[in-house]
C-alpha cells in the first residue's frame, strides 16, 4: 500500500445525490467536505447552485464555498491554489480528504495536477467580453482556438471569457498553455450516475422555483446588474426572463430542465473520458463508497 495521504474524490453528474452521500460519508470518516462545484464558490448564489444548505453545513464542516462575490470571477488557476491550500490542511489533521463535486475541469486540476495559465485577470477585457455578448465570444474562441472552445459550452461565459482573456492577454492559446504535473496523493474517484437522473433533475428544478429562485435572481440583478455572467448560467437565466417578463415561469422550468439535462450529458462524457472513478450502485451507493475506502485504508 502506498504511503501517499489519500483523496477521496465523489463525482457524477449534477443532481446525482453529491451533496447528501457526501454528507454521509464525511459524518461515517469524520471528515469536512471540500467543494469542487464552480458556482457554489459565489457568495449570494444559494438556491440556484443547489449549495449544501445552513442545515447541512451544520452537521459538517464545508470548504470554498463562498469565496467570493458573483462580480469578483475566480480563475481556475486560483481555485486550484486555495482548494491544495485546503486539501493539505486537512491532510495534515486527518490523513485523508474528501472532495465532492461535479464541475469536471475543476476536478481534474486537482487530481491530475492540471496546471493552467497563470495570467492575472484582465478587468477591462472582461467588460469588452461581457459587452459582445457570450455567442460572439464563444465564436471568437472558436475561430482562434477551436480546442479550447470544443470543451467549453457555449453556454459557459466565465469560462469563454477566461479562454479568450488568457489569449489576449499573454498572445498564446489556452489550449497549448496547460501543463499536467502529478499531485503527491493518492486519489480514489468515487462516481454517482443514478438511473433515474432526469426525474432527479425535474424535481430538483421545481424545488427551486418553489425555494426562491426568482427572489434569489431578483436579489442578485439588482445588486451586481442583470449582465453579470453568473446570471446568465443554468436556473439564473430563466428566471431573469420570468422577472423582465418574456416567458412564463412554467416554461422557464421547462427551460432549466433541458439546460441541466444536456449539462448532466456534457458531465458523463467528461467524467468517462477524464476520470476513473468507480460507479456506485444506486441502491447500495454508501455501503459501496465505504467498502471501496476501507481497502484504501488496510
Amino acid at each position: 500500500m502506498s504511503c501517499k495521504p489519500l483523496i477521496i474524490v465523489l463525482l457524477g453528474p449534477t443532481a446525482s445525490g453529491k451533496t447528501v452521500l457526501a454528507l454521509e460519508l464525511a459524518e461515517r470518516l469524520g471528515l469536512s467536505v471540500i467543494n469542487v462545484d464552480s458556482r457554489q464558490l459565489y457568495r449570494e448564489m444559494d438556491i440556484g447552485t443547489s449549495k449544501p444548505t445552513p442545515e447541512q453545513q451544520a452537521r459538517v464542516t464545508h470548504h470554498l464555498l463562498d469565496l467570493r462575490d458573483p462580480n469578483q470571477p475566480m480563475t481556475l488557476q486560483e481555485f486550484q491554489a486555495e482548494a491544495t491550500s485546503c486539501i493539505e490542511r486537512e491532510l495534515d489533521k486527518k490523513g485523508i480528504a474528501l472532495l465532492a463535486g461535479g464541475s469536471g475541469l475543476y476536478l481534474k486540476s486537482l487530481t491530475s495536477g492540471l496546471q493552467p495559465p497563470a495570467v492575472a485577470p484582465q478587468p477591462e477585457l472582461r467588460k469588452q467580453f461581457s459587452t459582445m455578448g457570450q455567442p460572439i465570444c464563444h465564436l471568437l474562441l472558436a475561430a482562434a482556438d477551436p480546442i479550447a472552445a470544443a470543451k467549453i459550452s457555449p453556454a459557459d461565459a466565465v469560462r469563454t471569457q477566461r479562454a479568450l482573456e488568457v489569449l489576449y492577454a499573454s498572445g498564446e492559446l489556452m489550449s497549448r498553455q496547460a501543463t499536467t504535473v502529478p499531485p503527491p496523493w493518492r486519489i480514489l474517484e468515487l462516481g454517482l450516475n443514478p438511473a433515474n437522473l432526469q426525474a432527479r433533475i425535474e424535481q430538483r428544478t421545481g424545488r427551486f422555483y418553489q425555494e426562491g429562485l426568482i427572489e434569489e435572481t431578483q436579489r442578485l440583478a439588482v445588486k451586481y446588474g442583470a449582465d453579470l455572467s453568473l446570471l446568465q448560467t443554468i436556473g439564473y437565466g430563466e428566471a431573469l426572463r420570468v422577472i423582465d417578463g418574456s416567458i412564463a415561469q412554467a416554461s422557464a422550468i421547462a427551460i432549466t430542465n433541458r439546460r441541466t439535462q444536456r449539462l448532466a450529458k456534457r458531465q458523463r462524457t467528461w467524467f468517462r473520458h477524464q476520470h476513473s472513478p468507480h460507479w456506485l450502485n444506486d441502491s447500495l451507493t454508501l455501503t459501496e463508497a465505504m467498502t471501496q475506502i476501507e481497502r484504501q485504508l488496510v
